[in-house]
C-alpha cells in the first residue's frame, strides 16, 4: 500500500507513454481491507491472465475507497490487450457467489503521456472511475478504446508521412525535403478511424495531444522538415503553460529530432483565445526553433486571422486546391480571382520568408500551371502518397534527386500514370520502369 504521492510516482510517472487503468473499489463489505488486498493480488491477478503487468494500491481510509493502478511492464499488443473491465466483473461475481466479499467498482483508463503532469492524469482517472462506478455492466466502448489506447502507446512504426516535394527550376530537379505526418500504418487507416474508437465523453484536446506525442515518437530520427496537424484550440488549452512547451521540446530532442525541423500545421477550426493568447502560446514554441503553417489556406479560408496574428512565425502556407483547381475555359472570372489570390498569397509568404505548398494537385496540367506562377512546392498524390515513416526514413537520401523529365514521363504515360495512382510513389514507379 502506497501513500498518494508514491502511488502517483510509481503508477503514473514511471509508466510514461503506456496505457493506464485505475480500478476504484468502494462499499467493500464482508471482508477486511488486508484480506481483500490479498484477494486482489491473488485471485484477481489470476483472472487477468497476464505476466506483463505492474500494479499498486492506495487506500483512502476515511472514504473507504481503494485504488488499484494497472499498467504494462513493457507493451501490450492490440491482439492481446487485456479486457480489465471484464476481468473485474468476473472477479466481483465470483466474490459474491462464494460470499467472500461484496463491493462496487469503477474502471477508468487513459495514457500516462509525456506532457501532462501526474496530477492532471490522476485527476482524470479518479473522476472517470467515479463516473463509471455504477456503470460497470455497460461495456459498449471498452474494447474499442482498448484498441485506440494501445495504438497510441504501441509500436512506433504505426505512423504515415506524405512527402513534400520541391522543384528547383534552375536544376530541373525534384527532391523530397520533409513531409506531413499522419495517423495510420497498422491498427488504423487514418485519423477518422481512430476517432471513431474514442468514447464520446473523452476530451478531444487531450486525444489530440496523445496523437501528437505518438507521431513524434514514431518519427524517431527521421530526417527533413516534419509537419504535424493540431487545432489552435488544442494548442491553447494544452500548452498555455510554458512548462508543457518545454516538456514537448525535450520529447522532440529525445527522439533525435531538431526543433527547427518541426512545424505545426494549424488546422482551420474556430478557437477562443480570450484567456490565453494563441500568439503567446506559439511564441513559446517559436523560441525553441519550431515554426507554424497555415493549413487549408484558400480564397474561402478562415485562417487569415491566424496568419495576421502570428506574423513571421508562419513559415508555410498550405494552398487549398480550391484556389487553383479550375478550368480557364469554364470559368474565366474564377480563373482571374484565383490568379489574384495566388499573387496575394505569394506576397504574404515573401513578407514572412515563408514557402507556399500546393496540396492535392491531381494532374500534370495543374502542376505545370502552378510552376508557371512560381509555386514550386507540392504535397500531392500525383507525386507521393502516404508512406510508412520507416520507408521514408530508409529512402530519404534516394529521394533527393528526381529529374523533371522522369517525372514528366511517368505522369504523361498512360500505363505509368496508372501505376503512380496505385502506388503513390513517383520515384518507385520510375525506378521499376528503368527511368532512373
Amino acid at each position: 500500500m502506497k501513500d498518494l504521492d508514491v502511488f502517483k510516482k510509481t503508477f503514473i510517472d514511471e509508466n510514461r507513454g503506456k496505457p493506464l487503468f485505475l480500478i476504484r473499489f468502494e462499499n467493500i463489505s464482508h471482508i477486511e481491507i488486508n484480506p481483500f488486498l490479498d484477494l486482489l493480488r491473488g485471485e484477481f491477478y489470476s483472472c487477468l491472465d497476464l505476466e506483463d503487468i505492474s500494479f499498486g494500491f492506495h487506500y483512502y481510509e476515511k472514504k473507504g475507497i481503494l485504488l488499484m493502478g494497472i499498467a504494462p511492464l513493457f507493451e501490450w499488443n492490440i491482439e492481446k490487450f487485456p479486457n480489465i473491465e471484464n476481468s473485474v466483473g468476473k472477479f466481483q461475481q465470483e466474490c459474491i457467489r462464494t460470499k467472500i466479499a461484496v463491493f462496487h467498482f469503477g474502471v477508468s483508463r487513459t495514457q500516462s503521456n509525456f506532457i501532462s503532469t501526474s496530477d492532471e492524469i490522476f485527476e482524470e482517472l479518479f473522476k472517470s472511475s467515479e463516473k463509471n462506478l455504477n456503470d460497470n455492466l455497460v461495456r459498449w466502448s471498452w474494447t474499442y478504446y482498448n484498441k485506440a489506447n494501445t495504438y497510441i502507446s504501441g509500436s512506433v512504426h504505426e505512423a504515415m508521412i506524405q512527402p513534400t516535394v520541391i522543384y528547383n527550376p534552375k536544376t530541373k530537379i525534384y527532391s523530397v525535403k520533409g513531409g506531413e505526418v499522419f495517423v495510420g500504418g497498422g491498427a488504423y487507416f487514418g485519423y477518422k478511424d481512430l476517432i471513431n474508437d474514442i468514447p464520446n465523453d473523452q476530451d478531444i484536446n487531450r486525444i489530440e495531444l496523445l496523437i501528437l506525442e505518438k507521431l513524434i515518437i514514431a518519427c524517431d530520427g527521421a530526417p527533413g522538415l516534419l509537419k504535424f496537424n493540431i487545432s489552435p484550440q488544442s494548442l491553447i488549452d494544452t500548452f498555455s503553460s510554458k512548462e508543457k512547451v518545454d516538456k514537448l521540446n525535450k520529447l522532440i530532442r529525445n527522439k533525435n529530432l531538431l526543433t527547427e525541423n518541426v512545424r505545426f500545421e494549424l488546422v482551420e477550426k474556430p478557437y477562443d483565445d480570450s484567456q490565453h493568447s494563441l500568439k503567446d502560446v506559439c511564441q513559446a514554441f517559436y523560441d525553441h526553433g519550431m515554426s507554424f503553417a497555415a493549413d487549408d489556406f484558400g480564397v474561402k479560408s478562415q485562417s487569415h486571422q491566424i496568419v495576421l496574428d502570428l506574423g513571421i512565425m508562419i513559415k508555410e502556407f498550405k494552398l487549398d486546391p480550391i484556389s487553383f483547381k479550375f478550368k480557364i475555359e469554364e470559368d474565366q472570372i474564377k480563373f482571374l480571382d484565383n490568379l489574384a489570390f495566388i499573387d496575394y498569397c505569394k506576397r504574404l509568404a515573401d513578407n514572412r520568408e515563408a514557402v507556399i505548398t500546393a496540396e492535392a494537385v491531381e494532374d500534370f496540367d495543374t502542376l505545370r500551371f502552378l510552376m508557371e506562377h512560381q509555386i514550386y512546392q507540392f504535397q500531392a498524390n500525383i507525386l507521393f502518397g502516404k508512406m510508412p515513416v520507416s520507408d521514408y526514413r530508409r529512402d530519404f537520401e534516394l529521394l533527393q534527386t528526381i529529374p523533371e523529365d522522369v517525372v514528366k514521363e511517368v505522369l504523361n504515360d498512360k500505363i505509368l500514370s496508372e501505376k503512380q495512382k496505385q502506388h503513390g510513389n513517383v520515384f518507385r514507379v520510375a525506378l521499376e520502369a528503368g527511368l532512373i
